[in-house]
């Protein structure tokens, strides 16, 4: 299983679970993952979700069997890759119970939108690192780009986006992509969520309906266009030429 859940004290926790692919997405774990969040979403024992990562890293963002794919891809296919991948970023941000990432190590481009796209992200003080490396290769991180500006802003949203640069935990905290820096982020996750817990559910959910409701943009709107700009960029000679030079460098 791709995907490991458990629920203790009312916190749902979900664990990416590819240790030796240092969690890496892949369509079979996006949609592991999807299941287990829906069902902590209706589920009503749990108050709080956590995810994090199992092993050494959150998530190092796209599996390279999954970049290799790519280049074979159909727009159709690229079409419904992108909207899949959209909806599980999504999902994240539309659950109305808080949901906090407890960063266990590095959360690099699709691992560092699934972190920016939680209500709280907890840091490893010493592993945890942060980025978006996706420009390397020619790709634009399109859809993962809503969750950072509404997190951090337009202007650090560009400096990191363009700059492909890996921050580390302190680095993240002072730019306002971590929340918290902690020696043991699952643990002191969980000694957070305990007191969410106390909190109001249905209060909690309202806020969050609320600030998604008053938000400037319409992100459903520019999750669509997004989606279209992550497709366009899988086409163009300067993701395909990256592609294959970040591919045979991996070898």
């Amino acid at each position: 299983m791709m995907i490991l859940s458990e629920v203790t004290g009312g916190a749902g926790i979900i664990r990416l679970n590819r240790p030796e692919k240092r969690n890496a997405l892949s369509p079979a774990l996006i949609s592991e993952f999807r299941s287990a969040l829906r069902d902590f979403r209706l589920d009503e024992s749990v108050r709080v979700i956590i995810i994090t990562g199992m092993g050494t890293s959150f998530c190092a963002g796209a599996d390279l069997s999954y970049l290799m794919k790519l280049r074979e891809n159909s727009i159709t296919e690229n079409e419904q890759d992108s909207f899949d991948i959209s909806q599980f970023f999504v999902d994240v941000y539309e659950t109305d119970k808080p949901v906090i990432a407890a960063v266990n190590g590095p959360a690099i481009a699709g691992g560092c939108g699934l972190a920016t796209a939680c209500d709280f992200i907890f840091a490893d003080r010493r592993n945890a690192r942060f980025g978006y490396s996706e420009v390397r290769i020619g790709f634009v991180p399109a859809i993962v780009s809503f969750l950072l500006l509404k997190r951090v802003g337009e202007v650090k949203a560009r400096q990191m986006l363009l700059s492909a640069e890996i921050m580390d935990a302190e680095q993240a905290l002072t730019a306002g992509i971590a929340d918290r820096l902690s020696d043991d982020p699952l643990n002191d996750a969980l000694e957070f969520a305990g007191k969410l817990i106390k909190n109001s559910g249905t209060a909690m959910a309202a806020v969050k309906r609320m600030l998604r409701d008053i938000s400037i943009d319409d992100y459903k709107a520019a999750v669509s266009k997004l989606v279209n700009v992550n497709v366009l960029s899988r086409t163009t000679e300067d993701f395909k030429n990256g592609l294959k030079n970040f591919l045979e460098k991996d070898r």
